[in-house]
């Protein structure tokens, strides 16, 4: 057995996700985890569908056990999202190698971007231009620019590039064995509006689907058939709009500041913006320089979750199951002595671990009462311990 593991979203799963696995298999890998977002995804919104259609979507699609990465750690930075995933990837104690996509598709220079971003991320310079008003990332770009020259600099522009180097970082910081393993993207570049031969990004689909256009050219069948199974019903922010106006008016400045990524006065921003009649108006006044959109959109997200800054003091608990196959079942035989955390597809059982899990599990069921609201009709209540997983 070759076991190689997938940090991943699927928001929806598209062909560029079916040639990631491809790329994955040809290079030996026999057997394939994917830690996957779960109701909501790291911009800071709602996945279009839900975590199980999505899960069940990406063992048709050549995952063979899908595990989810925990709420608090979806609704972070790259950093944190990335230690998150890769954790529970090593804390399974089989995983041979992580593969993810990249646009360079070189892992020597991912591997020097990932040293240099280590080495300035929390310099003096990077902390002055950070206090001078650039957003963390461009702050760090240009110290890593200036130090390192333009070619390591540039391969730290591009969104894949970022979260493979924060992959590696992760490796090296957890003292993992597991090896990185790249694939180069395919033709059309993350976020990019653009149908390029088979291939499209997520959001450019999920524009798509918002817009009614037929998809079938650029996802899976089964993806196709999730859509068209949701009949319009998809997940948004802005069906949160009046729950978002309500928590920010309500909202006191203590509970605001202790929401992670919160700080540096940040606060008194947010709750300044309550003033607004929609969340395009509080996203606009929250918003600088400094504040990314994504990075506003999380802590408005970990607001309505409940998730504090003391649940990120915990690395992910436990490794919840959302589908398999039978393969996915020789993964989990192969982890059975040698896992380091409880892995189960009952979110109840993992609950009654202990305390740091009753908290983990309070927060993902909060993350699906809020998920419910987010859908253009509004889902049950009280789904979170009585979903059926995919098994196959």
């Amino acid at each position: 057995m070759k076991i190689s593991g997938i940090v991943c979203e699927y928001n929806p799963f598209h062909n560029g996700h079916l040639y990631h696995i491809e790329k994955t298999r040809e290079n030996g890998a026999t057997h394939i985890v994917s830690v996957m977002s779960g109701n909501f995804v790291q911009r800071g919104e709602p996945a279009i569908a839900d975590k199980f259609s999505r899960a069940r979507a990406a063992v048709k699609g050549g995952a063979d056990l899908v595990i989810e990465i925990p709420a608090p750690y979806v609704l972070s930075s790259a950093e944190y999202y990335a230690r998150g995933a890769v954790f529970l990837l090593d804390a399974l104690g089989c995983i041979d190698e992580i593969s993810f996509g990249s646009e360079c598709g070189d892992i020597s220079l991912l591997k020097e971007s990932a040293e240099a971003a280590d080495r300035y991320s929390d310099c003096f310079e990077t902390r002055k231009l950070v206090k001078s008003g650039l957003s963390f990332p461009d702050a760090l770009n240009r110290v890593i620019r200036e130090n390192c020259g333009e070619t390591v600099a540039d391969v730290l522009m591009n969104p894949n590039n970022i979260l493979a180097s924060e992959y590696i970082k992760a490796l090296s910081s957890l003292n993992s064995t597991i090896n990185p393993y790249t694939v180069c993207r395919k033709n059309a570049g993350h976020d990019t509006n653009v149908v390029c031969d088979e291939f499209a990004s997520a959001s450019c689909i999920r524009t798509m689907i918002n817009d009614g256009q037929d998809i079938s050219g650029v996802v899976p069948y089964y993806t196709n058939d999730l859509v068209n199974g949701l009949s319009g019903n998809i997940a948004s922010v802005s069906a949160l709009e009046r729950v978002i106006l309500y928590k920010l008016r309500t909202a006191s400045l203590d509970e605001i500041k202790n929401l992670p990524d919160v700080g540096q006065g940040l606060e008194y921003r947010i709750k300044e913006s309550a003033s607004g009649n929609s969340i395009d108006e509080v996203f606009f006044k929250i918003k600088t320089k400094r504040y990314t959109m994504a990075r506003i959109k999380r802590i408005i997200m970990c607001m309505l979750i409940g998730i504090k800054k003391g649940d990120m003091d915990n690395l992910p608990p436990y490794g919840r199951i959302l589908a398999m196959n039978k393969r996915g079942a020789q993964i989990l035989a192969q982890a059975k002595s040698k896992k380091r955390i409880p892995v189960d597809t009952s979110l109840a059982k993992l609950r009654d671990t202990d305390n740091v899990c009753r908290r983990f599990a309070e927060i993902e069921s909060n993350a699906s009462e809020v998920y419910a609201l987010a859908c253009r009709d509004i889902g049950l209540a009280g789904t979170e311990f009585t979903a059926k997983i995919g098994i196959t």
